[in-house]
C-alpha cells in the first residue's frame, strides 16, 4: 500500500513540474515577472526549466526517484523562499493579473509530497533519510 501511495506522490510532483514548463519555455508574461523580479530573466528561467524538465522525468524512473525526490525538496525550498523572501511576494501580480498564489500552493504541494514520499521510502526501507542518501549515493 505504502508504495502505491508513493507512486501517486511522485506522480502528482512530476506533473506540478512538468505543466510549468510550458510558461518557462514560451516566455508567459507571469514567468517573465517572477524571473525579472528575482533578477534572473531570461537565463534563470531557462536554466530552472531545464532541470525541472529533467527532475520531473526522473520521478517516474524507478532508478533516479529517490534522487529526483530529494532534487524536488531542495528546489522547492528555492521556490518557496523565492516567494518568502523576495518581493515576488506569495500572490504573484504582474500587468493587473494575478495568480492568487496557485504558484506558491503548488511548491508547498510539491515540497510536502516529495518529503513525504522520501519519509515512506525510508520507512519501506526501514531506513533513516541519512543512510537513504547513502544507499543512493553509493548504489551500483
Amino acid at each position: 500500500m505504502l508504495s502505491k501511495i508513493n507512486v501517486l506522490l511522485r506522480l502528482v510532483v512530476s506533473i506540478i513540474l512538468l505543466q510549468s514548463l510550458y510558461f518557462k519555455f514560451t516566455g508567459h508574461p507571469e514567468a517573465i515577472h517572477v524571473f525579472s523580479t528575482l533578477g534572473v530573466e531570461p537565463w534563470g528561467r531557462y536554466v530552472l526549466g531545464v532541470i525541472e524538465l529533467i527532475t520531473g522525468l526522473a520521478l517516474l524512473v524507478p532508478r533516479t526517484k529517490i534522487t529526483a525526490l530529494f532534487v524536488t525538496v531542495f528546489l522547492m525550498l528555492g521556490a518557496l523562499g523565492s516567494h518568502l523572501c523576495t518581493p515576488l511576494g506569495i500572490v504573484v501580480e504582474w500587468d493587473g493579473n494575478s495568480d492568487h498564489g496557485q504558484l506558491f500552493i503548488m511548491a508547498i504541494i510539491a515540497f510536502i509530497f516529495s518529503l513525504t514520499s522520501i519519509i515512506l521510502y525510508c520507512k519501506i526501507r526501514k531506513c533513516s533519510i541519512s543512510q537513504l542518501i547513502a544507499q543512493e549515493l553509493f548504489k551500483n
